[in-house]
């Protein structure tokens, strides 16, 4: 008996990947890759805690209370931080979804499952580099070399495209057009294309480099390479990032006080181009964002801004508009005291 149960748990895993993440859902790699961590995490943690095989487990030994101390336990064991648990959590909702609709005698323990609520994290201020902070760590950067003329090509065409840098590390030959005008084809969230254009300047560069290396634009070679002429990944991306950021922050004292990762090369465009009076729509586009919602969070970074909309409008002493409409609904109170 425990060995079929056992099976349903294994046919549910495998169904999951193969039916209904790959082919009903059409997932990226990247998504069934952190589905697949996720899982695996748990199945470990759950085969631990019980002290048994991996193989041995069943959909029972998986409830509430082992999937909260999985939580907890990637964030005090693992030191995860909100985000990635809620990551976790996400997965684990998507399966035991499908787990119900799989086997019916496990809805209720899957609808338990899935009122395990996302935990609230704290928003941080999204850090960013002004302009001159970007010409000081491209300026920072030592062209003479093969490695320092690499790093200035992959910094110079994040800024431009405000490529995520699972797209940036991502692009092929074939994915560029450097004729003019310039602009470069790049595979988003949920495989979603877009074309981006490039900056004459960008262009040049990206041109120059790959030149040097020989590369033939009829060909998917990934443009951006490690030592290894392996692609470049996303911590091989922060790494030079951060090499450069350090040394320019030697002469900008600025940039010694910011928490910089390559996503923060997204925000710097994205504010830059809101700044230049690029509308919100077109940005969001630029950026392959879902929803404008998403681009209008910019307009509340910059400090710059939030002083220009200050100026524009009315200070307190101005009493031309004193009433406020409340006032004229003395029957609110009443509606709020019928709630």
């Amino acid at each position: 008996m425990k060995s079929e149960r056992s099976h349903a748990l294994g046919t549910a895993l495998r169904n999951f990947f193969d039916t209904y993440v790959r082919q009903l859902r059409g997932m990226s790699a990247h998504t069934t890759l952190s589905y697949r961590d996720s899982l695996k995490l748990l199945l470990l943690f759950v085969a631990q805690e019980k002290r048994t095989a991996v193989a041995d487990l069943c959909i029972e030994t998986i409830g509430v209370a082992e999937i909260i101390a999985f939580l907890n336990h990637l964030e005090t064991r693992r030191k995860n931080g909100v985000g990635t648990r809620n990551i976790r959590l996400s997965a684990i909702h998507s399966f035991f979804r499908y787990v119900a609709t799989l086997y019916p005698e496990y809805l209720e323990q899957s609808q338990r499952i899935l009122s395990i609520p996302f935990k609230r994290a704290a928003t941080r201020t999204i850090e960013y580099l002004e302009f001159e902070e970007i010409r000081a760590v491209l300026d920072a950067v030592d062209r003479s070399t093969a490695d320092g003329r690499r790093d200035y090509a992959l910094l110079a065409l994040m800024f431009n495209t405000g490529a995520r840098v699972q797209e940036i590390v991502a692009i092929k030959a074939t994915d560029l057009e450097l004729s003019k005008p310039s602009s470069v084809r790049l595979y988003g969230k949920g495989r979603k294309e877009r074309i981006c254009p490039i900056w004459a300047e960008t262009g040049q560069v990206v041109r120059e480099y790959l030149e040097e290396r020989g590369v033939n634009m009829r060909e998917p070679i990934t443009v951006f390479t490690n030592h290894l002429r392996g692609p470049l990944t996303r911590f091989g991306v922060r790494y030079i990032l951060a090499k450069h950021v350090r040394k320019a922050a030697r002469v900008g004292s600025s940039l010694a006080k910011k928490r910089l990762h390559p996503h923060s090369m997204r925000h710097s465009t994205a504010v830059y181009l809101l700044k230049s009076g690029v509308d919100p729509s077109s940005i969001a586009h630029w950026l392959g964002h879902s929803s404008v919602n998403t681009t209008n969070k910019y307009a509340t970074m910059d400090l710059e801004m939030k002083r220009n909309t200050l100026a524009k409008a009315k200070p307190l002493g101005d009493r031309t508009n004193s009433k406020a409409s409340w006032r004229k609904r003395p029957d609110i109170l009443a509606w709020l005291d019928s709630l």
